[in-house]
């Protein structure tokens, strides 16, 4: 079976640095693949790496080593990671995976990256990431990144069909919003919670900030646990919203809070807030559908 991640056939106005022109072929194998299908961990890593590999190709480097005028490293931080239409479960073993991505920056220090999956054919799943430049104000502490602005990079292009998940992650990270999901804000009450304690050799990247992609697995785990009828073994995502709100130190514990759910023709659809325990902060909101991976 060949799958592939292709760019949208609608036009752009994308950076043709940031283009991948050859796609490379992946082999799938176990480190690409969970219990039922694609990994949805393993994907949104991956869609990370080249979000950051094409910002570099957009701004005329050989690699994604950006600095402030202090040189300290500066870091593309996601502020929103979005899923839709996935249908993982039709991957396995020695399927075949070829990625192709656009990318388009669409503020100062905001860039918004498309990945299309499609397989045998027909689009199985499409990932869209939105990050901002960020440093830390005070070594070693992730309480205190903040935006930071740089030079050199390619102009600002309001591009079509790039906004989407940035228009919700604006809305939702400054409390602008009254449903989502089919939620509404104001009826959230948290039913059950789950306390977790990251691990830093698991769950932190090499930048020693909480990776973006383990906030999803706290979200899987929290569901395991917690929603035990829902035989969650047999379940795959299909839609998925992450907004990012902030970080923790390694060591902190969060507490992920299952605020609504609802079941509907055998699909699953819940809303979790993750905060950090020891104040409470808010550090993302994800919104969830999942169903039968078949």
């Amino acid at each position: 079976m060949n799958c592939i991640l292709s760019a949208r056939s609608a036009p752009f106005d994308v950076f043709e640095t940031a283009a991948i022109e050859a796609p490379p072929t992946l082999l799938l194998g176990m480190p690409h693949l969970s219990l039922k299908g694609l990994s949805e961990t393993w994907l949104l890593k991956e869609c990370g790496h080249r979000h950051w590999l094409m910002i570099a190709a957009a701004a005329g480097r050989a690699l994604p080593d950006f600095r402030d005028a202090d040189g300290e490293p500066v870091y593309a931080a996601f502020c929103a990671a979005t899923i839709r239409n996935a249908k993982f479960g039709v991957m396995g073993e020695n399927d075949e995976l070829a990625f192709s991505s656009d990318l388009a920056r669409i503020s100062g220090a905001q860039f918004v990256s498309l990945h299309r999956l499609s397989c045998d054919g027909r689009v199985v799943g499409e990932v869209e990431l939105v990050s901002v430049f960020v440093k830390r104000r005070e070594q070693g502490k992730n309480r205190s990144i903040a935006r930071v602005s740089l030079e050199g990079l390619p102009p600002i292009k309001k591009s079509e069909g790039f906004d989407r998940a940035a228009g919700v992650a604006a809305m939702i990270r400054s409390d602008r919003w009254s449903a989502h999901f089919g939620f509404e804000k104001a009826k959230g009450r948290c039913e059950a919670q789950l306390r977790v304690r990251p691990c830093p050799s698991q769950d932190f990247n090499g930048a020693g900030f909480l990776y973006f992609a383990a906030f999803q697995s706290f979200v899987d785990r929290a569901e395991w646990e917690l929603l035990e009828d829902v035989s969650a073994v047999h379940y795959m995502t299909i839609d998925r919203d992450i907004i990012y709100h902030g970080n923790i130190e390694p060591g902190e514990r969060i507490v992920l809070r299952l605020l609504s759910q609802r079941k509907e023709d055998h699909v699953l659809a819940h809303w979790f807030e993750i905060a950090r325990e020891s104040d409470g902060a808010r550090l993302a909101d994800v919104f969830t559908r999942r169903g039968p991976h078949d």
